[in-house]
């Protein structure tokens, strides 16, 4: 027979296979299930997007989160009952069994009086490893996560300076996937000459961070980007005098694990919907001006600038 109310709960830091075996089962035996997303404000991954995982993940249970600045030491009854207050605080009804894969579910279940059902799962797994190495463990988190966690590289430079084919060559090393430049394909639907707006450069910069968050979804640890925010801030600069403030946040609210750097040492070649070779030079000293660290400029072939990137990637593990 159904248990009435079935609890999980945890840091969920981040979720991974293990802690949705332990939902699975909770709603597999009881009517309903509320799950627990505890945290702490000095703690590496966001509680907001902790609970949201575990949303999306669980959509039939109630996915509550909750500050829990208690220090854990369930050997001490005074600590063990604060975290009980913070838990009944979050609760909306008395649970009837608590599901854990810890020995510390049963110090719960005693103090309510409730059962507990200890679900042991493959030990191999925590949260601690899968941030320490995301890509042992990829296969075992959930799109959100993995979004989260992949090592984002974006490869950025002026015109005719090769960034779609780094782009392209370095993914196709890697085994993942790349994300195409926006302002490109908008360049190529309207054609040229066209007079741009600050609003145009708005909707790029946000389409790319839009089109790099769902490729985000399905590539593998590492994904590569063909282009940024603040490559087209620096565009706007180059048509409109200046970049505005949307942009520039946009082009702040995003960080990644390497900026790439093409230099302007190949030949320019004009496919009639570029510029001209005279910008190329200004345009590369401005990204040297505003790239934020880490970011390496490469030079040479293509095959050159990819092993000069995955050098640097190797350097940084």
């Amino acid at each position: 027979m159904a248990a009435g109310h079935g609890l999980v709960l945890g840091k969920f830091l981040p979720p991974h296979a293990g802690h949705h075996e332990l939902v699975e089962q909770a709603l597999a035996h009881c009517e309903r299930v509320t799950v627990l997303v505890l945290g702490a404000a000095h703690e590496p991954i966001p509680l907001v997007l902790r609970r949201d995982w575990m949303r999306e993940r669980h959509p039939d249970a109630r996915v509550v989160a909750g500050w829990d600045e208690v220090p854990i030491d369930f050997a001490d009854p005074l600590v063990h009952d604060a975290h009980i207050e913070v838990m009944e605080r979050l609760l909306d009804a008395r649970p009837d069994v608590v599901f854990t894969g810890e020995d510390y579910g049963e110090l719960l279940a005693q103090r309510w009086g409730i059962d507990h059902v200890c679900v042991r799962r493959d030990g191999s797994i925590s949260g601690t490893a899968v941030r320490a190495d995301p890509g042992a463990y990829w296969d075992r988190l959930t799109p959100g996560v993995r979004a989260y966690l992949c090592r984002r590289i974006v490869i950025t430079g002026a015109e005719s300076t090769g960034t779609t084919t780094l782009a392209r060559a370095l993914a196709e090393r890697l085994g993942t996937v790349w994300v195409p430049e926006v302002g490109r394909a908008v360049s190529e639907a309207r054609g040229i000459p066209y007079t741009w707006t600050h609003a145009d450069f708005e909707m790029i910069a946000r389409r790319q961070q839009r089109d790099e968050d769902r490729a985000a979804r399905l590539s593998g640890p590492v994904l590569v980007c063909d282009t940024d925010a603040l490559a087209t801030c620096i565009w706007q600069e180059r048509y409109l005098g200046r970049s505005t403030g949307p942009v520039e946040a946009i082009a702040a609210s995003r960080s990644y694990a390497l900026s790439v750097l093409t230099s302007d040492d190949i030949p320019f070649v004009q496919d009639g919907l570029r510029d001209g070779e005279h910008l190329r030079g200004w345009m590369t000293q401005r990204f040297r001006e505003r790239l934020r660290e880490p970011w390496i400029e490469v030079r040479g072939s293509v095959e050159e600038r990819v092993d000069q990137v995955l050098a640097r990637m190797l350097s940084r593990t």
